[in-house]
């Protein structure tokens, strides 16, 4: 299985870039699942909107993760809740909206990919520590290999 993971996608340009490149990516090493890193991909740099999601997959993202600009745009708060392909960080505080990590179908169904969204703690506002948040998740998560 091959995945595509790709780190901040930054404004008009970043996605623009998404936009002309990824499927020409995808089909030359013909890649199983796509995620990105979308949290600052919004006009201004800050944040990551509906429509921008929704473009992100209708371009072939499996999952879109995020980290300390999730919450930038209001709107955000409310879509993360509805769709389970854009990730916050899983170490975020208790109760906060959306999910931190998923279990995925690659599109051809041959696999599942578990993604876990997490942030570090350097120059950063203080979370859950990362080994420990992925600890907990591992242990609730079991991907087992298909016949």
């Amino acid at each position: 299985m091959k995945i595509l993971i790709l780190g901040d996608v930054v404004g008009p340009s970043g996605r623009k870039a998404i936009k002309k490149n990824l499927s020409k990516i995808i089909n030359y090493n013909e890649i199983d699942f796509t995620i990105i890193n979308g949290e600052n991909a919004a006009d201004d740099g800050r944040g990551i909107t509906r429509s921008i999601a929704e473009e992100f997959f209708s371009l072939g993202i499996d999952v879109i993760t995020s980290g300390n600009h999730i919450w930038d745009k209001q709107e955000t708060a409310d879509y993360i809740n509805k769709e389970s392909r854009l990730l916050r960080p899983a170490n975020f505080v208790e109760g906060s909206p959306g999910n931190g990590y998923g279990i995925y179908q690659t599109k051809d169904n041959r696999f599942k990919v578990g993604v876990i969204n997490l942030m570090g703690n350097v120059f950063m506002k203080k979370t859950e520590d990362v080994f420990e948040a992925a600890k907990k998740i591992k242990n609730k998560i079991v991907l087992k290999k298909q016949c």
